[in-house]
């Protein structure tokens, strides 16, 4: 018996060697089709640790925050507030300013009305800045040629931002809101534009805020006042500001220029008496910028995180 299994493997062992390499290798036909990307069985081991990492980075990366980010809040006040544009429709004064259903069309009768009833403080053809965003949970505030609402202090402003340690503090103070606007556009003399949205305000590039306001505002016509005031600044400067870039020695139009305006400003004296000001983009812990000056000029410039 055990001789004649072993002349059957070897006459098994000696058939297999007629068989070719890629017939052995050929792997079997499975019943009901091809196997799904699904049904594949991957060389290496999942893991599920590193999978969900990068599935997380991957929505990151390809799906858009569904409510306005403090990050983006400051891309807006970078790239938004200050800037110029031509007016394609008379706006209203006061401090009703005109209230826009972002998820509606623009109702030219109720925009009609409004200036007839408080007066008109902007006017087709007239070159009109953006001086000042205000974010609300529902809506954003736009105040064009220094707003319709008057200088009012709000509690946010009475925050102050310690410079101590690698992160800022808060803490509170009397300063009062100083904000001004450019020389020439005093707050509540322009017009305020209320944009309301049906929900928590999206996440907002400045592209798209720019579009939301373009029924009042052409920002492709007119940059011309920025621009001529820029070419008289000395070459650096006038790279920094095209560049979005604030750097030490700027003073604070060149700043708002570069940047736009503030978010907050804190006025303080330090330990040797000089009076020192600074202006606060953005809000700790996300992406913030601290712009120092003492006398008209900026002393430094910090962003953290870094």
């Amino acid at each position: 018996m055990p001789k004649l299994f072993t002349l059957s493997l070897a006459l098994l062992l000696f058939a297999g060697a007629d068989i070719p390499g890629s017939e052995r290798l050929r792997s079997t036909t499975v019943p009901g089709g091809t196997f799904s990307r699904g049904d594949e069985i991957g060389v290496l081991p999942d893991d599920p640790v590193g999978d969900q990492q990068a599935a997380q980075s991957d929505s990151k990366n390809t799906t858009k925050a569904s409510t306005l980010q403090e990050y983006s809040k400051l891309e807006l006040i970078r790239y938004v507030s200050g800037e110029f544009a031509k007016a394609t429709r008379n706006l209203p004064a006061g401090k009703d300013g005109f209230l826009l259903y972002v998820d509606k069309p623009l109702s030219q009768e109720q925009l009609e009305r409004a200036v007839a009833t408080h007066g008109a403080a902007v006017h087709i053809g007239d070159s009109a800045q953006i001086t000042k965003l205000e974010f609300r949970a529902n809506s954003i505030v736009v105040d064009v040629n220094g707003g319709g609402r008057g200088n009012k202090k709000r509690w946010r402003d009475h925050i102050q931002f310690g410079m101590g340690g690698t992160i800022p503090t808060a803490r509170t103070t009397t300063t009062p809101d100083q904000e001004s606007g450019p020389p020439g556009l005093q707050p509540g003399t322009g017009s305020t534009i209320f944009l309301e949205f049906s929900k928590p305000v999206p996440d907002l590039t400045p592209a798209e805020l720019k579009q939301i306001l373009s029924p009042f505002l052409d920002f492709a016509r007119q940059r011309s006042a920025s621009v001529q005031w820029v070419d008289t600044l000395p070459p650096e400067m006038k790279k920094a500001i095209q560049e979005r870039r604030p750097t030490v020695g700027m003073d604070r139009e060149e700043v708002v220029a570069a940047i736009g305006k503030p978010e907050h400003k804190v006025r303080e004296r330090d330990s040797d008496g000089n009076e020192i000001e600074d202006w606060i983009y953005g809000q700790p812990p996300s992406k913030t910028v601290f712009i120092r000056f003492m006398g008209d000029r900026v002393t430094s410039v910090k962003q953290y995180p870094q």
